[in-house]
């Protein structure tokens, strides 16, 4: 069974749709065999939409016309051509993309699971956290009552980013104003549910330690990414001056990163994503860090649905996993009608059991939302939660798509 093609397929939010950024665009990635069968991938694409979709057509010349069991053959010839791989998360969100979708095919084929595939489940649910519930929140009563409405549903952990449009600096009202934020959540929900506090790597290092000292009081599960990415080295001061464990590695691209930074005493809690960190074939090899230094993991899952399903085949196997990310109860009706397969109920995700990814992929919802839409510039960046750094009017938030010729 030869591997036929490998399409990259572009599906976005309806003009007519009010949507946040973060959930404006999806790239999935269709793997066809000689056969006839069909395995999905996905990849990120948050302002990289266009370069992560060409990325995947050079993936594919290293995959198409290749028997299906070779695939990890492809894996390895690709990560030697590309010389800047290591660095370049188009070119490993792409390789991601198309490493899931051959595990999915292979699992179909067999009839297995792909948690089967690596080593068997020891799990059959894991606990999630919900994001993106705090879109059109800016003041703190705001948050509290869509937190509230989130510990409804069954969810006891929730993520979300207080600092507004504060960026690199963080003035003293604007502290002020996170703080009153977290306060209002936790005093909504609480000290029986989990908070997750957001940086979204935005601070320099002295402003991402006020913060840090001053939300300490709330006693949150993690901070995630607090400082610039690129200033990481300052996380182990910042680890020594604040209580709070610290999160990262969404930007993280290797089991080298991982291993560098857990040797530098840099992070506690390990966030891999799937589609950016080399899909299953790389992700056994994160766990194994993981397991070795006995770092607990939880998987970032921001984008869209096959996305979950592959995470969560990888949940299954970990031996140290902590808890799992997950924005399905914000998520606009376009998003929801793309997979069936997979669910979520009080906060826990059952590990889907049928073959491969364990999902079906509606082609018919593909092929309506297809697009060539690029990620806007503005009110606010397309990392952030919509209406969170400016009030969205009626009409604000909406992307109109630019449909390929037929």
């Amino acid at each position: 069974m030869k591997i036929q093609s490998v399409e990259p397929i572009e599906v976005a939010a309806p003009a007519d749709e009010l949507s946040s950024p973060w959930s404006s665009t999806v790239i999935l990635v269709r793997v066809t065999t000689s056969d006839g069968a069909v395995g999905w991938g996905e990849a990120p694409t948050t302002l990289m939409t266009h370069p992560v979709r060409e990325s995947v057509r050079e993936v594919a010349r290293f995959y198409e016309g290749r028997e299906l069991e070779e695939h990890a053959g492809s894996l390895r010839e690709f990560e030697r051509y590309s010389f800047y791989r290591s660095r370049s998360m188009e070119a490993t969100s792409a390789l991601s993309a198309v490493d899931i979708a051959c595990h999915d095919l292979v699992g179909r084929s067999l009839g297995a699971p792909i948690s089967t595939l690596l080593g068997g489940a020891v799990r059959r649910s894991v606990r999630a956290y919900s994001n993106g519930w705090y879109s059109d929140a800016i003041e703190p009563g705001e948050f509290a009552e869509k937190a509230r409405s989130m510990v409804r549903e069954g969810f006891r952990a929730l993520k979300f980013d207080p600092f507004a449009d504060q960026y690199r600096t963080l003035s003293a009202e604007g502290l002020d104003r996170a703080v009153a934020r977290v306060a209002a959540v936790r005093e909504a929900v609480g000290e029986t549910v989990d908070l997750l506090i957001e940086y979204h790597g935005r601070f320099l290092p002295e402003a991402a330690m006020r913060a840090g000292r001053a939300l300490d009081e709330f006693h949150p599960r993690f901070m995630e990414e607090p400082v610039l990415p690129e200033l990481s080295d300052a996380l182990a001061e910042f680890r020594r001056n604040v209580k709070t464990p610290v999160a990262l590695g969404e930007r993280l691209l290797t089991a080298a990163d991982f291993e560098s930074f857990l040797n530098r005493g840099l992070v506690d809690i390990l966030q891999p994503d799937i589609t950016n960190s080399g899909g299953f074939t790389y992700g056994r090899e994160i766990a194994g860090v993981a397991a070795a230094h006995g770092a607990p993991v939880a998987y970032h899952n921001a984008f869209g649905p096959v996305q979950t399903a592959a995470t969560l085949q990888i949940d299954a196997i970990l031996p140290t996993f902590f808890l799992q990310e997950s924005f399905e109860a914000s998520w606009p009706v376009w998003k929801r009608s793309l997979v069936r397969g997979y669910s979520i109920a009080s906060g826990e995700f059952p590990i889907p059991t049928r073959p491969g990814l364990g999902i079906e992929v509606d082609e018919r919802a593909v092929d309506r939302y297809r697009s060539e839409i690029v990620d806007p510039i503005g009110p606010e960046p397309p990392w952030v939660i919509g209406g969170t750094w400016v009030r969205r009017g009626a009409g604000e938030g909406r992307r109109t798509a630019r449909r390929p010729a037929r």
